[in-house]
């Protein structure tokens, strides 16, 4: 791992040590480098501001949760293996999905999981969503990460497969089939 990449997981980690204890809001940068004994400096040589840190952080959750999905995974499975790593970092993702500040994580993940499954069916057709395609596909997705911020708020008291079952029951007519098509969907 490069010495930039382990810096960016020591400030993710120090975080998620404030986040146990302090509201995403209040936590400050000060807070995160002195927990991990960087600079101020470092930090902002790595990231824009706490948000950003946050984001950086989930993207390299998110990204091992659909690494796979693609290459023979549905979508299911992709959504399983995504709240299964919520479950896992439930203390990140609560406190993160809390914020509804600019650059909040819940925006960032609402259009890394549009462009995941604009790209999956750009793939799959060799061509981009049309505009009613694009339209459901955005409709799904924040009503998708609405239920998952609500799932993991609340304490998470349904299972990762049960929530990936029913985001996939919910999904809209026309997308089911055009991901039925695909051979993707569950």
């Amino acid at each position: 791992m490069a010495k930039s990449e382990t810096t960016k997981y020591r400030l993710a980690e120090s975080i998620k040590q404030c986040m146990k204890t302090t509201s995403v809001d209040d936590i400050t940068i000060r807070q995160i480098v002195e927990n991990c004994g960087l600079t101020r400096q470092t930090f902002y040589r790595n990231f824009l501001d706490k948000y950003d840190l946050i984001n950086w952080y989930f993207d390299k959750l998110l990204l091992k949760s659909f690494e796979h999905m693609g290459s023979g995974e549905t979508i299911y499975e992709g959504l399983k293996r995504k709240f299964d790593y919520i479950q896992e970092e439930h203390v990140f993702f609560a406190a993160a999905f809390r914020s509804d500040a600019q650059n909040s994580l819940k925006e960032h993940d609402f259009e890394l999981i549009l462009e995941f499954y604009s790209d999956l069916i750009r793939r799959k057709t060799g061509h981009a969503p049309d505009s009613e395609i694009r339209f459901l596909l955005e409709m799904y997705c924040q009503s998708s990460i609405y239920m998952t911020v609500k799932w993991v708020l609340s304490g998470m008291k349904s299972s990762s497969e049960e929530l990936a079952r029913m985001l996939v029951k919910a999904m809209p007519a026309e997308l089911e089939k055009l991901f039925t098509e695909l051979d993707v969907l569950s």
